[in-house]
């Protein structure tokens, strides 16, 4: 019986290991990493799926900055992340959106969570991980950043205090009236 239970552990730690080089350097000293969208990839269609199973469609929230996150509630960093979220969203309320999406839990969980913690965002559902997986999540928590122009900016891997001046870089630019993102050009050894 000590064999099945060391060959468990040996791939805890393997899988361990494999997953904090896939997080490369900047999400270990940081708790987060900011990736950009890729000029190229088309943005899924919806954000989530509401409480009666309807898809809330992004072309619905034009408009509207938004900031969709990623969580489940086996996830601590996720947990420990949700009161910078609500202060975000309670901060830059009519501004900014903020969205939680809880990834491959039952409507009973995330109901017994919403409950016990008194949170205050809209809460949309991903029961099959098809969302996240279009949307290339796959650290948690993760929040996709979208600015009112409907362009999707960037995704923020890990945890990040959204009530912090590194939350504040980010969302500056997705708000209503901020000034469209520079794109720097190649330079000179680019464009050889």
């Amino acid at each position: 019986m000590r064999r099945p239970l060391a060959r468990r552990g040996l791939l805890q730690t393997s899988l361990g290991a494999a997953l904090a080089l896939l997080a490369g350097p900047a999400l270990a000293q940081t708790g987060f990493e900011v990736q950009p969208w890729p000029a190229h990839k088309a943005p899924p269609l919806h954000a989530g799926l509401d409480a009666s199973g309807k898809p809330l469609l992004l072309k619905d929230l034009r408009g509207q900055a938004l900031a969709i996150n990623f969580w489940a509630t086996w996830c601590e960093p996720c947990r420990e992340e949700m009161p910078s979220l609500a202060l975000l969203a309670q901060s830059q309320s009519g501004k900014l959106r903020v969205l939680a999406v809880n990834f491959k839990e039952s409507p009973a969980t995330v109901s017994q969570f919403v409950a016990a913690t008194g949170l205050a965002i809209p809460t949309l559902r991903d029961p099959d991980g098809a969302l996240a997986r279009a949307w290339g999540i796959r650290v948690f928590p993760s929040t996709v950043l979208i600015g009112a122009d409907g362009q999707v900016r960037s995704v923020v891997r890990g945890a990040l205090d959204w009530h912090g001046d590194a939350a504040a870089r980010l969302i500056a630019p997705l708000l209503p009236g901020a000034a469209a993102p520079v794109v720097p050009k190649p330079g000179p050894a680019a464009q050889r």
